[in-house]
């Protein structure tokens, strides 16, 4: 079980993409190090924020739609001050 680093220490990616949705686009959020249940608290607070849905799979939240500036918002104002936009 890997333990969860403190938001200021995680180095997370947010980027879109189409590949294998129906050419539908998603954001992705990168990079998360910690536990799955924090990874899948995040996601959930993230779709909250972002008023959309998503899911959290293979170590990546996904966020349905490209809402990469609410979520780099939301990420940079809770703390998670190493995020970047890909």
């Amino acid at each position: 079980m890997q333990e969860t680093l403190l938001p200021a220490q995680q180095k997370l990616k947010v980027r879109l993409d189409t590949k294998q949705r129906a050419g539908k686009a998603v954001t992705l959020v990168e990079n998360f190090t910690g536990t799955q249940e924090d990874r899948e608290d995040l996601g959930k607070k993230l779709k909250n924020f972002c008023g959309t849905g998503g899911s959290v799979k293979d170590l990546e939240i996904i966020i349905q739609g490209d809402q990469r500036e609410k979520v780099l918002q939301w990420l940079l104002k809770n703390g998670f001050k190493n995020t970047k936009k890909v």
